[in-house]
């Protein structure tokens, strides 16, 4: 079995919501709820701490009926079951794509059980102190080394997650910018210092390079028969890793079927293991896995990824927004958007669909944003009085977990004022003032959110992936390659030898 591939242009459902789009598009929401009271609570869907509020969207019930139907003609149903059952759905690289096994705990394969288990006693040590360097101090910090998905993902995880920080200071290095792996090193001590290097192939430039100047940093003033005691490496290539100078009991496994930007949940989020400890760690897992069911099973009309996969489609194929705004309100979801980005941009940047033609309909939207309520004293007027239609999501959590609650409460209004800002604009009050005019009708998704927990970032992170996947399977595209990624790295390596020629001489 294979994953569908079908030209979502070809559909009935498309030519169907291609004219639906001509009869609606200047319709204006404002309209929409005065003339439907019951339309913010019948568009919305409650699941567990989550509330996802869409009913301020460019809809119909008919749009929604007619996406729906579009998920239906794209084999969407058939597509899910097929990434759930490991099938090769990364055709071009002949892989599977199971990152939702990784956290499936009702059915988990063994190998990842015992992976699970030896992050355990790892962190845990380190955690604890029984684990010491070489000098016999115990760990104080710990420096992630990758680039991409291994270190965008827990280094987004690792601030989120920062309320529930044990006493260990965590470092992440990406860039291959001498500069600031130079910064990093300057604040550690090598004796109490434990490095991560993260790279599944263990050929990555980058993370190479970082990590060879870390290890001659380290050797500096430490003998190298003591590197096992500072170095771990999260790879796919054990002999790669063993040629470094890594001892086989130091080496963690990731999977070939596990992509970079989606193996935050995997060993390379050792480092989030260590920062908030095993069991948390294990909740965020357990968070994400009840999404996977959650969209394995739930009706499309009431599935929180498909719904909000399928209204991207519709602001990104019909009314040609080209971008889309993630909003949180919460300074620990800062590096959120930066995180995003690689998971939609790089997944669903494609220009050929999944029969090898040349794609003449649009695909993967720009994702942006940042926190609010900063958002709103940087790039809001350019959603309110731009002259683009910008969806944006807006998430929020309803408690503080320091107790701030006048502060919660205020940044919790400031949520929910701009999204009616958005809708209404100044339809109930207009001005003679063109300046000061708002045409509102701006759409928006709220998501509503109990509590910042590791379970409820899981769940929050699984969302946009399978949203993700859905957005994939409509548009017909591998959304599991990214040779546009490859192909810069081939030509870095060529750049770089004629850099290095040119010196020589």
């Amino acid at each position: 079995m294979s994953l569908p591939a079908v030209n979502p242009t070809t559909t009935k459902a498309w030519k169907k919501l291609a004219q639906h789009f001509a009869e609606i598009k200047e319709v204006k929401m404002q309209e929409m709820f005065e003339e439907d009271p019951t339309r913010a609570k019948r568009m919305a869907i409650e699941w567990q701490d989550f509330y996802v509020d869409f009913s301020k969207n460019r809809v119909t019930d008919e749009t929604l009926s007619l996406l729906l139907e579009l998920a239906e003609e794209v084999g969407l149903k058939e597509a899910i079951e097929a990434q759930f059952n490991g099938v090769k759905i990364n055709q071009t690289e002949e892989r599977e794509v199971l990152h939702t096994a990784l956290r499936d705990f009702e059915d988990m394969k063994p190998e990842i059980a015992e992976t699970l288990q030896q992050m355990k006693r790892f962190s845990e040590a380190i955690i604890n102190g029984k684990r010491k360097g070489y000098t016999g101090q115990p760990i104080t910090d710990v420096v992630s080394i990758g680039i991409g998905g291994s270190a965008l993902g827990p280094d987004m995880v690792t601030e989120a997650l920062k309320y529930y920080k044990n006493h260990l200071n965590i470092h992440y290095i990406s860039n291959v910018d001498g500069d600031h792996i130079v910064e990093t090193l300057k604040e550690l001590d090598r004796e109490t210092t434990l490095f991560i290097l993260v790279s599944k192939t263990f050929t990555t430039q980058e993370t190479l390079t970082n990590s060879n100047t870390v290890r001659r940093w380290f050797l500096e003033e430490a003998p190298e028969t003591e590197i096992h005691k500072h170095f771990v490496v999260i790879s796919a290539n054990a002999e790669a890793v063993r040629k470094f100078g890594i001892s086989p009991e130091n080496i963690f496994p990731v999977w070939n079927w596990v992509g970079g930007r989606f193996s935050l949940w995997s060993a390379v989020g050792l480092s989030v293991c260590c920062a908030i400890g095993y069991t948390n760690f294990e909740a965020l897992l357990k968070g994400a896995h009840e999404m996977d069911d959650h969209f394995r099973r739930k009706d499309f009309s009431e599935n929180i990824p498909v719904i909000l996969a399928l209204l991207s489609v519709w602001y990104n194929n019909f009314f040609e927004a080209e971008t889309e705004a993630f909003i949180g309100y919460s300074q620990y979801l800062t590096k959120f958007v930066p995180y995003l980005q690689q998971t939609v941009m790089e997944s669903n940047g494609k220009n050929v669909d999944r029969n090898g033609d040349n794609i003449n309909y649009q695909t993967g939207t720009i994702v942006w944003g940042g926190t609010g309520t900063n958002a709103q004293h940087a790039f809001f007027q350019l959603i309110h009085q731009g002259t683009k239609l910008i969806p944006a999501d807006f998430v929020v959590f309803t408690e503080s977990l320091h107790g701030k609650t006048e502060h919660q409460d205020m940044l919790l209004a400031n949520c929910l004022a701009q999204t009616e800002a958005l809708l209404q604009g100044t339809y109930k009050n207009e001005t003679e003032n063109p300046f000061r005019s708002f045409s509102g009708n701006k759409p928006t998704n709220t998501i509503l959110v109990k509590k910042l927990t590791p379970g409820a970032l899981g769940r929050l992170i699984a969302i946009y992936e399978h949203k993700v996947f859905v957005q994939g399977i409509v548009w017909n595209i591998f959304s599991y390659d990214q040779w546009g990624v490859e192909l810069g790295k081939k030509l870095t390596k060529k750049t770089l030898d004629s850099i290095r020629k040119k010196k020589a001489q």
